[in-house]
């Protein structure tokens, strides 16, 4: 029976320490000094505002350097190689004598059309005499003609018949030998520019034995050497070269734009480029494009030409190029953790002036590191729910918060621009 009693004692001063706890916690909440959230306070939720800033889409892509110009120079005639006067890696300058051939046939012709030219001149002198003694013989004849005529018509009867008839039949045939000697001196001078056509022909020949640079350039491959037979590139088309040369003092620097970028691309347009075999870091400008698309690799090719004085890169090389494909100075932009795609539509999470959430589908644009256009479905101002967009439900009532955090972001890229 004692032991029963101080077990309901114990038992009896352990709901008496309980009892004042939760007295004690109630009166110290009722007091202020422990704050809480009520239950239906609306949730907080981190907004932004739809603004305008000046956004842009870069291509970052390989492209590759290529000769401004490349050419395999052909002999226009064949013959043996007498002088090759350069070999692979010489730089040359326009004009500039690169081989010589030597074709003892078209010397032969060459001669033979000067000759024809001589010829021809000579003839033209012997027509130009028979011109000038048959203008003479017509003008005695003739003369002695009418004075014959003018005396029978003074005096008929003084004059036969027969002598006056001779008289005229050697005054026509002499007319007639002067035109006759002028239309030899007209088929002289028309053999003589024969004559020089043709010389004129083995002389531009002639000018071919010498192979000459068309442009400032390199040397990167030689085919032939000294003594080597080269055919007439006009007439063998399995004809090899004597040269290859290539401007480099320019290079082209072609870029494949892919064919969801392409028509975004233009002529103009900047161009940063690195080049990490020399370690180079420069700007250009897009000169010219294919305006159409390869069908094997479905790009269009874009060339940005690089002046290459010092000879420092070289056709084949890398660079990584970035090029800025799409740009508006004044775009209307939302953080990219603002929006939720779906399947087939993009949407936004709105704060309304209730503050009740309202879901927003809306067309975007430019997609740049961390913003994206927004082309329609809300406006400049509009508050937009960012970060955890599946924790509301819409027409929830909400505490909007302007995000610190994606201001701040937001601020510093204006001012780095």
């Amino acid at each position: 029976m004692h032991k029963q009693s101080c077990a309901g004692a114990e038992l009896i001063g352990l709901g008496l320490i309980a009892a004042c706890f939760v007295a004690a916690t109630g009166c110290g909440h009722l007091g202020g000094s422990t704050p809480s959230l009520s239950a239906d306070a609306p949730p907080r939720a981190a907004v932004v505002q739809v603004r305008r800033t000046p956004l842009s889409n870069t291509l970052s892509i390989a492209g590759e350097f290529l000769p401004y110009q490349e050419v395999e120079l052909h002999a226009k005639v064949a013959g043996y190689i007498k002088n090759i006067n350069v070999d692979i890696g010489d730089h040359v300058h326009q004009g500039q004598v690169l081989a010589v051939l030597e074709i003892p046939e078209l010397i032969a012709q060459l001669e033979s059309a000067s000759a024809g030219v001589r010829h021809s001149q000579a003839e033209i002198v012997h027509a130009q005499n028979e011109v000038s003694r048959a203008e003479a013989d017509y003008a005695a004849l003739h003369a002695a003609a009418t004075r014959l005529r003018q005396a029978s018509e003074a005096r008929p009867g003084l004059i036969a018949e027969q002598e006056l008839d001779d008289a005229t039949a050697k005054d026509r045939s002499a007319e007639a030998q002067v035109e006759g000697a002028k239309s030899a001196l007209a088929a002289s001078r028309q053999q003589l520019e024969v004559s020089q056509a043709d010389r004129q022909h083995y002389s531009a020949l002639s000018e071919y034995s010498r192979i000459t640079a068309p442009f400032d350039g390199v040397v990167t491959w030689r085919y032939a050497d000294t003594g080597s037979l080269i055919q007439a590139g006009t007439s063998n088309v399995s004809s090899e070269p004597v040269v290859k040369l290539s401007q480099v003092n320019l290079l082209r620097l072609r870029i494949p734009v892919p064919e969801s970028l392409a028509a975004t691309v233009h002529d103009g347009e900047p161009a940063d480029i690195r080049v990490k075999a020399t370690n180079e870091h420069f700007s250009g400008k897009i000169i010219r494009s294919t305006d159409s698309l390869d069908r094997s690799t479905r790009t269009m090719q874009v060339e940005v030409d690089v002046p290459n004085k010092d000879y420092k890169l070289t056709p084949g090389m890398y660079a990584d190029v970035s090029l800025r494909v799409q740009n508006d100075p004044n775009a209307l932009t939302l953080p990219l953790q603002a929006i939720n795609r779906g399947a087939d539509k993009i949407t936004v999470l709105l704060v309304n002036s209730q503050n009740r959430v309202e879901v927003r589908e809306i067309h975007t644009g430019i997609e740049g590191s961390d913003r994206i256009q927004v082309l329609s479905g809300v406006s400049e101002g509009d508050r937009v729910i960012v970060g955890n967009l599946g924790g509301y439900r819409p027409g929830q009532r909400v505490d909007p918060k302007l995000s610190t955090m994606v201001e701040e972001g937001y601020n510093a890229e204006r001012g780095a621009q």
